[in-house]
């Protein structure tokens, strides 16, 4: 039941964009243009050079009017001010996600939560009291298992499923979305049978006997999703609803959503058009699947609150389910690379269509032969389609050779990457790729040093999407118990200012919005955060801890914690 109280306090808020108007940014800014409100606190951090540091901000129509001491903004608010005083606090600029999954986290709070299992035992007790949003037509959906948390740290398999749900298809999504886990009647259904050939890009997982597991990898996973019933109209709501209810909460203002499908995107502008959006979405149009024709025909779009002038393309899996895709063997599964989702030609020709129509390309690459691959593309695309300067993003940036960090840093690209997946996957990944290729992986100060501009994201649902935890990770490369001691490859850790830029200016800088968010200063966007500690000189460990005690968009208070 943790945060569930705060959680109805988003809910008031946020949770209402299906059909409270009034409480969006863009309502709320509209009854109240000339109005202004004085937020006074112990500490606002601008991270605006000329003035770091303040006691005050005001804030009129959606903008933020001055920054200062306390007697500097009330002068400039002029007579009538709302003041509002947070006490011992620390304000930041408006936080923002720059990859994460709207929808996936929409549907994982709906579903059946397997983070944090221990063991396949758990999982199995978890699907058994199964809460009734789980369910998707009469199919039984859940996520965020992890084998490597387990004891035995190998796949599942069907039969645990098939002994208490053997009529039930069941479909249990990996933590990092790259893997499925499935029952016997899921496969019925699918039609995949010891005969089914892998996809191109995909892996069915086999017994001694050739007979499917329950276990598909990447583009696999299609044969399956392939056959699930839509979700409904009321669920697709609810659950958006749910993801942006949730994200208020942990303190975002704004989110990079990466890959949106077409389903969710229309009902984003539909919100966007009625006032109704709360935060900020800039999306990524989902480059993967045939609905990349819409988004090509359809071009980028800016309303109020959405923007979509991006495009996610998958290069590779992922690194925990071995799909992420190497130069040279798996240091544990030797004779296997990994998983190219698309050929480089196919990338290619997307990469090439996407620039035409000036969309910025993000494009998902873990292993380093995938980071080698977009590397080479993007920079020689760019300059045959002079798309230079659509600030293209690789998303992870994740297991990268030394020269390939050098060559992003010089390429002028973002490298889009996730604290938290560092934090996450250290009790593993060297195992993975062995101590050399190592040097290279989630290596932040690497890149910074490089010359690459850092936007940090969580990739929620993989990882949760609390921002404070991601700050903690840059900062520390350490568990929540503190482990290791000095931090895992600690030469890679940033400072506390460098980490919060990565949510702020970095990933405003990705979004084309440097001039209007990322900052407190006057004229920019008055989108910021109430943090209960200071996250760039507190202690580190108090930030596992620390509350988001206000989130703020255009000016419109959009979760106050109860």
């Amino acid at each position: 039941m943790h945060g569930m109280k705060s959680l109805l306090g988003a809910v008031l808020l946020v949770a209402c964009a299906a059909g409270c108007a009034r409480h969006s940014p863009e309502a709320r800014q509209a009854n109240s243009s000339s109005s202004t409100t004085v937020y006074v606190a112990r500490r606002v951090r601008t991270l605006d050079a000329e003035r770091p540091i303040a006691e005050a901000l005001s804030v009129r129509a959606g903008k933020v009017l001055a920054v200062g001491t306390r007697a500097e903004v009330l002068a400039a608010a002029g007579e009538g001010a709302r003041v509002v005083e947070l006490g011992e606090v620390t304000v930041v600029p408006g936080l923002t996600d720059a990859h994460g999954h709207l929808s996936g986290l929409g549907h994982s709070l709906a579903g059946v939560r397997l983070e944090g299992t221990a063991s396949r035992d758990e999982v199995l007790a978890r699907v058994a009291t199964a809460p009734a949003t789980a369910w998707q037509g009469d199919w039984l959906i859940g996520r965020g298992w992890d084998q490597n948390d387990w004891p035995e740290k190998s796949f599942p398999g069907r039969a645990e499923l098939d002994a208490q749900q053997p009529k039930t298809p069941v479909l249990l999504e990996r933590v990092d979305g790259h893997a499925l886990w499935v029952n016997g009647e899921a496969l019925r259904r699918a039609k995949i049978s010891k005969d089914t050939p892998d996809p191109a890009g995909g892996r069915i997982l086999r017994g001694a006997d050739g007979e499917p597991t329950g276990v598909l990898v990447d583009n696999a996973m299609d044969l399956v999703l392939a056959v699930v019933p839509p979700a409904t109209d009321a669920q697709v709501e609810a659950q958006l609803s749910a993801a942006l209810a949730r994200c208020a909460e942990v303190g975002l203002t704004g989110v990079h959503d990466a890959g949106m499908d077409l389903r969710t995107y229309r009902l984003l502008q539909r919100w966007d058009n009625e006032g109704r959006l709360p935060l900020r979405v800039y999306a990524m149009a989902d480059g993967q699947g045939a609905e990349r024709e819409t988004y090509l025909r359809e071009g980028p779009y800016q309303g109020r609150m959405l923007t979509m002038r991006s495009v996610k393309l998958l290069m590779d899996g992922a690194l925990g389910s071995r799909g992420a895709a190497l130069h040279a063997p798996y240091s544990d599964e030797p004779g296997h690379r990994g998983l190219l989702l698309l050929s480089p030609e196919e990338y290619e020709a997307r990469v090439k269509a996407f620039m035409s129509r000036g969309f910025q390309v993000a494009t998902h690459a873990i292993g380093d032969r995938a980071n080698t691959l977009v590397l080479e593309t993007l920079l020689r695309e760019s300059e045959a389609t002079g798309a230079g300067n659509l600030r293209h993003r690789v998303e992870h940036a994740q297991v990268m050779r030394l020269e390939d960090i050098q060559k992003l840093g010089r390429s002028g690209f973002v490298a889009s990457m996730q604290p938290t997946h560092a934090t996450s996957d250290m009790p593993w990944a060297e195992k993975r790729v062995g101590p050399e290729r190592i040097q290279g992986a989630y290596a932040w100060r690497k890149l910074k040093e490089a010359g690459a501009t850092l936007a940090f994201g969580s990739d929620f649902p993989v990882e949760r999407p609390d921002v404070l935890l991601g700050l903690y990770a840059a900062r520390t490369r350490q568990d929540a118990e503190g482990q290791p001691a000095s931090g895992w490859y600690p030469a890679q850790r940033l400072s506390g200012e460098e980490a919060l830029e990565g949510f702020t200016v970095g990933a405003a800088y990705a979004a084309f919005a440097e001039n209007e968010r990322g900052r407190l200063k006057p004229g920019m966007d008055a989108d910021f955060v109430v943090l209960s500690v200071d996250p760039v000189e507190a202690p580190a460990k108090e930030l596992l801890g620390a509350q988001v005690r206000l989130t703020v968009v255009a000016g419109a208070e959009v979760y106050r914690a109860p």
